[in-house]
Order: C-alpha cells, then structure tokens, then sequence
C-alpha cells in the first residue's frame, strides 16, 4: 500500500478545503470518489451553529456532475429554521462551478422524547482482517486504500449483494476526529459499487444522488453496510443499503443509478 496522506481533505479556511490525493476515485485522477466530497458536505452542515442540540436525521446530496480534485468552498443557507426542526442547503463549488448540492434535516434531540422500537435486522460480526483483491475490477485508486474493508457476505470481485464492514484509516479533515456521521456517509456512496449487478469494465453506473436516513447516531470506528442493487428496463437501477455500527442499525440509504453500455 502506497503512503497515505495526513487526511482527506486539509481545511484552509472556515468554507475553503483542499482534497488531497486521497479522494481519487476509479475514473480519472482528476477526479474524486464521491464519497469524500459528500461526507465533508455533511460534515459542514452538521456542525452549523445552532441554538438547540440539532442533529442531522437526513442528508440528500445531488451529484450534479463529477468532482473534481481542486480546492472548493462550501456554501450554506438555512432554508427552514425553527426551534425543533430545520432544513439545511449546502453546495460544493469548486472554480465558480457548483458540483454538489446537499439538502439536510435537523432536528432538536431530546433524549426519552420517544421509546425505542428496534430493527429486526440483525448485524453481522465484524470478520477478521482480510487480504482484498481490490484493483482487479475497478483499478486501484487512493480512496479504496484510504479505508479498511473487510467483507462478511459478497466483495468488490463478486456481483450482487454484500455485506461489508468499513473503517477510515485516515480522518476525513486534517487535525480532526471523524464524526460516526461522516463516516457512514463517506462509505456509503460505495453501495452501488460493492453491490454492482453488472461488470464494471462493460457498464457504467453511476450514482445521480444519495439520500441516507438515520434514527440513531452512528458511532465508530467500525461502520457496516448491506446493500443491495436492482435494475431497470430503460437504463435506470436503484441501490438501497441497510446502514449499522457495532451496536445495531442506523438508518437506511437510497441510491438512484444512471446505467448504460461503455
């Protein structure tokens, strides 16, 4: 494994960050996975100052074309505010040009507010360290060996469902713990990838968006996902993903994929 960098992305700036090689995904090296630039777009509306105990419950994040790897400002406006509830708007711009669009809700959490009903789904263990062929379907890239995968059902070798536990092995912002959040989102836009019905070299299949709910907040080092992916007759599919940590499930994610011939 080549050297790491220090983080995904050096902060220069309250808005201004620049990605480091780290956020490279399978495509191009000018371009970023797009699992980097949406967890720091959550990561900047997460921590948006307000007067209560806010939480994100969800994050919709509109991929409008690649990303580029170049220094980038995060914008943000609140859309609805409120004593309870509020919804966020952030935007990835790089070079004047707007990448990313992300839509958040918060709300004030209060702890008994309501009881617990649990999800019948049941985790699985997290297996023992596993040597991955990583690069023999998608290529290597830096943002596959930035995180630790380790494989309980399927692969990155084998279509159709899997199951897998992730752990970043670098923070997402340098000089700054990951939050259990950000995490689960810079894992889980891989879900169509680790869930792929159909031969990468042959296919694209691209993710237009990624709307991820959660009911609990994620909590780290280890961050799990199961996903699965279905396919349209008219070159459209959907992956959706169960979301868990070490103490359970977090949420559900939502995928909607652009699927054509290469």
């Amino acid at each position: 494994m080549n050297e790491l960098p220090k983080a995904f992305f050096k902060q220069i700036s309250e808005c201004e960050f620049e990605p480091t090689v780290a956020t490279q995904g399978p495509w191009s090296p000018n371009f970023q996975h797009g699992g980097p630039p949406s967890s720091l777009l959550t990561h900047v509306l997460r921590t948006q100052p307000s007067t209560g105990n806010f939480r994100i419950i969800r994050v919709t994040i509109e991929i409008l074309s690649p990303v580029p790897v170049l220094p980038c400002e995060i914008k943000t406006v609140v859309v609805r505010g409120g004593k309870r509830i509020e919804l966020l708007r952030g935007e990835y711009v790089s070079e004047g040009k707007t990448y990313l669009i992300a839509h958040a809700w918060r709300i004030n959490s209060e702890v008994g507010a309501t009881n617990m009903i649990p999800d019948s789904y049941q985790i699985p263990s997290l297996p023992e360290a596993q040597t991955l062929d990583l690069f023999s379907v998608f290529g290597k890239f830096p943002y596959i060996e930035a995180m630790e995968w380790r494989f309980a059902k399927g692969g990155f070798d084998t279509l159709g469902p899997a199951t897998v536990w992730t752990r970043p092995r670098i923070p997402l912002i340098e000089n700054h713990e990951i939050d259990g959040l950000e995490a689960l989102v810079l894992m889980i836009d891989s879900a169509n990838g680790i869930s792929a019905e159909l031969d990468f070299p042959k296919w694209t299949y691209v993710p237009v968006d990624l709307t991820l709910g959660i009911y609990r907040q994620p909590e780290g080092p280890w961050i799990g996902m199961d996903a699965r992916t279905v396919i349209g007759n008219d070159g459209n599919g959907q992956t959706t993903a169960v979301a868990f940590d070490s103490k359970g499930t977090v949420g559900r994610s939502l995928h909607t994929l652009f699927i054509r011939p290469r």
